[in-house]
């Protein structure tokens, strides 16, 4: 009996030390739910972080974008290349150099007909296609063996003026120079404007991309200037090649051998 009895009071007791442990761990799982949540609260700080991270990257491709479009910025490929480039040296520029800290170095250099230009004790140099900061840092490198620690500023003298060529049927053909922006209907006037032969319509612009590579347009200035509008009329740049072409009409002999006339002449005889 009395063993029967201790059965169930030890049954009774591990029933209820059961029910105390599930109420204990019903009650701890909240605080330790608690540092869970903490990551739910810190969301919008990452968030936050990530937002400041595309602001970063925003600004990075602001900037890229500004310095492409300084000077000598590659600019946006599709678009044609470079954006606003710095001059490149061609044969017959003259460049000045100034050493500050040695003015006994002080010359003035020109492109000679195979690129190189002459330095005052250290040789020769390939100048032509560099721009003058290139130009700059190659002088300093060309100087090291020579000078301590070179500061040399390169200033461009004289250079080949920008300029636009126009051909074919206008009254004076020949090469201008590119001054401020013109267009190609402006730069027919300078140059004479159309001859009685010429054909308006098919007025072709060529402009070099690279020095193997030309691209042409075809302009209808005869409907531009009829219809008084002229936002198809094409900006010059530096080199560009006007040509204006025959009209078939004139392309007929104007005079021709009487040899040639005796069928009209004489139906007759033939």
């Amino acid at each position: 009996m009395n063993a029967r009895i201790m059965t169930v009071v030890t049954r009774v007791a591990g029933g209820l030390i059961l029910q105390f442990a599930v109420i204990a761990s019903g009650q701890i799982v909240p605080s330790e739910a608690a540092p869970a949540s903490a990551p739910q609260a810190a969301t919008p700080a990452v968030e936050s972080s990530q937002g400041q991270g595309r602001t970063v990257g925003t600004d990075a491709v602001r900037e890229s974008i500004t310095q492409s479009g300084k000077a000598g910025g590659s600019g946006d490929p599709a678009l044609g290349g470079e954006r606003h480039p710095l001059y490149r040296l061609a044969k017959s520029d003259t460049v000045e150099l100034t050493f500050t800290f040695s003015p006994d170095l002080n010359q003035t250099a020109i492109v000679q007909p195979d690129g190189f230009i002459a330095l005052h004790g250290a040789g020769t140099l390939f100048a032509e296609g560099l721009t003058a900061p290139q130009l700059q840092r190659a002088v300093i490198n060309a100087y090291q063996g020579v000078l301590h620690d070179p500061e040399v500023t390169v200033t461009l003298k004289d250079f080949e003026k920008p300029y636009f060529l126009a051909s074919g049927e206008v009254a004076r053909p020949g090469k201008y120079e590119l001054r401020g922006d013109l267009t190609v209907s402006e730069a027919l006037a300078i140059a004479g404007g159309f001859t009685q032969q010429a054909k308006h319509s098919q007025v072709v612009l060529f402009r070099r991309v690279s020095s193997e590579i030309a691209e042409a347009h075809l302009l209808d200035v005869k409907k531009m200037l009829n219809s008084r509008d002229l936002r198809e009329d094409y900006h010059l740049r530096a080199g560009d090649f006007v040509f204006v072409p025959q009209s078939r009409i004139s392309k007929v002999r104007r005079y021709v051998p009487a040899n040639a006339m005796n069928w009209y002449m004489n139906p007759l005889q033939f």
